[in-house]
């Protein structure tokens, strides 16, 4: 079992436009909107078979709050919202994530992982003024490569890096990576600590939106 939890740092870019023709492009990371400071949780349960064959299951959600005016007219999902306006923009994206990995490499001091993750996207993107308030929510299915390498410093300290990504020349992409370095108490319980990056998003008729999010995260894995 793998719990993971901390601080979202910013958001450099969270680019939006609903729909994508018609709809207003607009960066939540920039412009007058400021992020609110959000702490995250994420969860995972997962099972390894003969030190090579694993398979996780994750549960990641997120919600981010910011708050700012747009500078211009902004149409988003059929309304339009005034500049020099209070706004609350609220943005969802729960990810469900089941993977399964192979070790092709398993040293005692070195190993990686490859495999496949099935990825449900749960996203919902709302904004909130005194007058209007409306939201979009879309959930797709999306396939990911997943990486895991770990190299030990020594019997307790270790270097860390997973990632789940996919980029290629359809209408999309998606990276969720961390890297951090972890200390093992004992055969049972590790921490870790380091940084998570998760960037991507779609460009299809009805939304375009690419978001980039940094988190600061701590982790603790027991193993039964």
């Amino acid at each position: 079992m793998d719990l993971e939890g901390g601080l979202v740092l910013g958001t450099p870019y969270n680019r939006i436009s609903i729909p994508n023709t018609g709809g207003t492009q607009f960066d939540l990371g920039k412009n007058n909107f400021e992020v609110q400071p959000l702490a995250y949780s994420r969860v995972r349960l997962g099972v390894t078979f003969n030190d090579r064959h694993t398979i996780t299951a994750l549960y990641a959600p997120l919600t981010a709050t910011y708050k700012g005016q747009f500078d211009q007219v902004v149409n988003f999902n059929g309304l339009a919202y005034a500049p020099n306006e209070a706004i609350t923009a609220k943005y969802q994206f729960n990810s469900y994530r089941l993977t399964y990995r192979y070790a092709i490499v398993r040293s005692e001091r070195f190993r990686l992982g490859v495999g496949l993750t099935a990825k449900i996207r749960d996203a919902d993107v709302r904004l909130i003024s005194d007058s209007q308030d409306t939201h979009f929510s879309n959930v797709g299915f999306v396939p990911l490569l997943n990486i895991f390498s770990m190299y030990r410093l020594s019997n307790r300290w270790r270097i860390m890096l997973e990632a789940d990504a996919l980029a290629g020349a359809g209408p999309g992409r998606a990276e969720d990576v961390f890297l951090g370095l972890g200390y093992d108490f004992g055969p049972k319980f590790g921490l870790r600590a380091g940084y998570r990056v998760v960037e991507g998003g779609a460009d299809v008729e009805s939304v375009y939106n690419f978001t980039w999010i940094n988190y600061a995260a701590i982790g603790a894995t027991y193993r039964f």
